[in-house]
């Protein structure tokens, strides 16, 4: 391990002084507090302090129906929505032993690599933000805009997604979406080289992410890392190639690892899944079959107004879905998808009911904020900064 930042504390003969850093502070979100010991300016102990926001999900989930639920999990991971809805999704159709149709399955990755996409990009222009690099964050979220608005044509929301369905989606991929994405992902890779030369050469920035936040392999794995935070590390895992779904097993993409494990390998690591994620949406796209866009199953279909209107065993479908919610059979399943994050898993234990009898999530980057205290031991009090923002935490996915 370099000792490059690990600088020895000073001895002046005193206590270490102890300073509160957040809730309110602007880089801990408003939700996190870091209680720290200095000697001097140099880190000697350092806590994280989490429990400031509570959104109760999983109890939330367990109080309402399978379909209902769905607008809740937009809220853990409000960077990157769509894989949140997926993920709750494959989960409650391992339930229920269903699939969505190829049409959909295709689709769910297209939109899954876009919000994969603007979640680096606000953590990486997050981070470059708050060490003084104000150009290229806001670089980063032009681009971010575009690919938000792409999110708006089939969703018609922005954040607040809701579109993924148990057994599809809510809705096809509009006419003139593939053209769209594709002039916008152009402007992405563009931005990309601009912002790299803006900074990978910049001494300033070098010098505040390189060697700092540094974690081993194996103290990694021990602290269960997944996602950009482990492959920083060296380690190539990635639910998308280690455990499959979706079409991910058709298309080919390659895992970006890093060496050291700071700061700065995490930022290369984004930058490089970002491009990889480009590539897979253009193989979906190429690839993307004609079809339904939702499984026909009535136990989870949700009829059209037509029929709903004409028929009655439409309008019975409908208030049975409406009125009870899907009744899976009972049983358990996890479904881990890889989020922005991480690995991003669903447990839920159905009693044959139209609600969970027990929901669970495998939060990311709650392993992240664990691990805070031994990453900035050692470092300057301003370091936390970098490093805090390294692990990309999103309160509503930590507290969820």
């Amino acid at each position: 391990m370099t000792t490059k930042r690990r600088l020895k504390p000073l001895d002046f003969g005193a206590e270490p002084m102890k300073i509160e850093l957040g809730p309110s502070h602007p880089a801990t979100h408003g939700i996190t507090r870091f209680a720290i010991e200095l000697d001097g300016e140099v880190v000697v102990k350092m806590e994280a302090e989490i429990g400031y926001l509570h959104r109760g999900f999983e109890k939330e989930a367990e109080a309402t129906n399978y379909i209902k639920i769905m607008p809740y999990t937009d809220r853990l991971n409000y960077v990157s929505p769509l894989i949140n809805n997926v993920g709750y999704a494959l989960t409650v159709e391992k339930l229920f032993g269903v699939e969505a149709p190829p049409r959909a399955q295709f689709a769910r990755v297209i939109m899954c690599e876009i919000s994969r996409i603007t979640d680096h990009l606000t953590c990486n222009g997050a981070t470059a933000m708050e060490i003084g690099a104000m150009t290229v964050f806001l670089w980063f979220l032009k681009v971010r805009e575009y690919l938000w608005e792409c999110v708006e044509e089939v969703t018609g929301a922005r954040l607040t997604t809701n579109w993924a369905r148990i057994g599809g989606n809510a809705n096809d991929l509009p006419d003139g979406f593939l053209p769209m994405l594709e002039d916008r992902l152009q402007k992405v890779e563009a931005v990309l080289l601009e912002g790299e030369a803006l900074i990978l050469k910049n001494r300033i920035f070098i010098d505040r992410v390189k060697d700092v936040g540094i974690l081993s392999k194996e103290r990694a794995i021990e602290h269960a890392f997944t996602g950009p935070m482990l492959r920083a590390c060296g380690v190539p895992y990635d639910v998308r190639r280690a455990d499959p779904y979706l079409v991910y097993d058709q298309l080919d993409f390659e895992i970006p690892v890093g060496t050291v494990g700071d700061c700065f390998d995490r930022f290369l690591v984004r930058q490089e899944e970002i491009r990889q994620s480009i590539s897979i949406i253009r193989q979906a796209s190429d690839k993307l079959p004609p079809g339904d866009f939702h499984c026909r199953d009535r136990r989870v279909w949700m009829p059209d107004k037509y029929e709903v209107f004409n028929s009655i065993e439409g309008l019975i479908d409908h208030f049975k879905i409406v009125m009870d919610g899907p009744q899976p059979p009972p049983g358990e399943a996890y479904q881990a998808v890889e989020g922005g994050n991480g690995e991003l898993g669903f447990y839920i234990v159905s009693d044959g009911s139209g609600q969970p009898l027990k929901c669970r999530v495998r939060p990311p980057c709650f392993n992240f904020v664990a691990a805070m205290g031994e990453m900035t031991v050692g470092h300057y009090l301003a370091d936390i900064v970098p490093i805090f923002g390294s692990i990309n935490m999103i309160g509503g996915e930590l507290e969820r």
